[in-house]
């Protein structure tokens, strides 16, 4: 089935480089030693190139919190039941989860997407209903989701991203809720780095040793019986994947698409940045990792993708908020590059020569 060329076949833009080197030209002329703002300066370049200016702004910030539940959450891979997805998603609706705070925070929009929560849900303000299923299936027994289901979520992923595109969004980040979600992400990246799940599992939302055995058991096991094919992103998501995952993989890839930069949360937002490079590696310079989480494999999936993560706070919640946390930082890098004073227009000599 060739249905997801639809999405993929577009042509992602290159970086404008003469934006990149007036960025970089201007950096090495404001009042400061070279270099001594770090990544800062370094992320204020790559927003020049994303955005084609020598001076990017930020204004409309965007967060999808892409919602779904797994069928493996049979196994007993979480510390938590499955009907905390649904209660969660209705308190981020409700603007009392910690993505509001951290969002209201950054002066962002929450938008909250059902791509497969294991009930239906009422229909609220904030709520975009993209249900593909009611959660996945079990994926130690067989696949998660069949590869048109994949397709879809993929689908409907880029058709949320590209609705906020036309309202304006200028940056996006991906963060997701759904109970059991490590578990799929885990999979996912031990297949497509060919690396064993004991090296990429983590504790999630809190397992025990005994847990944290189980997970790794399992997984295991759905790759065994699942046999994800690497070279096929697709096939990796139907296999071991999740609804919302495949849902955050499509809108990164229309925003990359629509030359527009997209912060990533964490684990499970990884997970998702890993099937759209599988589909897409051209995106990838439109790639920024929020953070670093405090799941276990999360360090190898970024060196994976050849991202460095402005900033590690030992963060393992998800929702989005490493990613609204970025959203500061690359607000601060543009604001930085095209506030300060350069040396000639602050009467200040010694510009040229200035060291750390």
């Amino acid at each position: 089935m060739q249905l997801e060329h639809s999405l993929i076949s577009r042509i992602v833009p290159s970086l404008d480089e003469s934006a990149m080197a007036a960025a970089r030209e201007r950096q090495s002329t404001l009042t400061k030693p070279p270099g001594s703002l770090g990544r800062l300066e370094e992320l204020s370049i790559q927003l020049a190139g994303i955005f084609h200016s020598p001076g990017p702004t930020i204004e409309d910030k965007v967060i999808l919190t892409m919602a779904g539940d797994h069928g493996v959450v049979a196994e007993g891979v979480s510390a938590f039941p499955q009907e905390i997805t649904a209660q969660m998603v209705g308190n981020i609706l409700n603007g009392g989860a910690a993505i509001n705070v951290l969002a209201r925070h950054a002066g962002a929009r929450v938008v909250v997407v059902d791509m497969g929560v294991s009930c239906d849900l009422d229909p609220t303000p904030g709520l975009v209903d993209k249900k593909i299923g009611h959660g996945t299936q079990n994926l130690a027994h067989g696949a998660a989701m069949t590869r048109r289901e994949a397709v879809e979520a993929l689908k409907a992923g880029a058709d949320v991203a590209e609705a906020e595109l036309e309202r304006g969004l200028d940056i996006l980040a991906v963060g997701e809720m759904g109970i059991g979600n490590t578990t799929p992400s885990t999979a996912i990246a031990s297949a497509m780095m060919g690396r064993p799940p004991e090296e990429i599992a983590g504790r999630g939302t809190g397992l025990d040793d005994n847990g944290l055995d189980r997970k790794i058991g399992t997984i295991k096991k759905g790759l065994a019986v699942n046999q994800p094919d690497p070279t096929d992103a697709v096939d990796v998501l139907a296999k071991v994947g999740g609804f919302e995952i495949g849902g955050m993989a499509g809108a990164i890839l229309a925003a990359a698409i629509h030359g527009r930069p997209v912060m990533l949360d964490g684990f499970i937002a990884t997970a998702a940045a890993m099937i759209s490079i599988g589909l897409a590696p051209t995106i990838q310079p439109y790639l920024i990792a929020g953070h670093l989480s405090n799941e276990r494999g999360h360090r190898m999936m970024l060196d994976w993708l050849d991202l460095d993560p402005l900033l590690d706070l030992g963060m393992r919640l998800g929702e989005g908020t490493g990613a609204a946390l970025g959203f500061s930082l690359a607000e601060a890098a543009c604001k930085t590059l095209n506030e300060m004073a350069t040396f000639a227009e602050a009467g200040l000599s010694g510009g040229e020569s200035t060291t750390a």
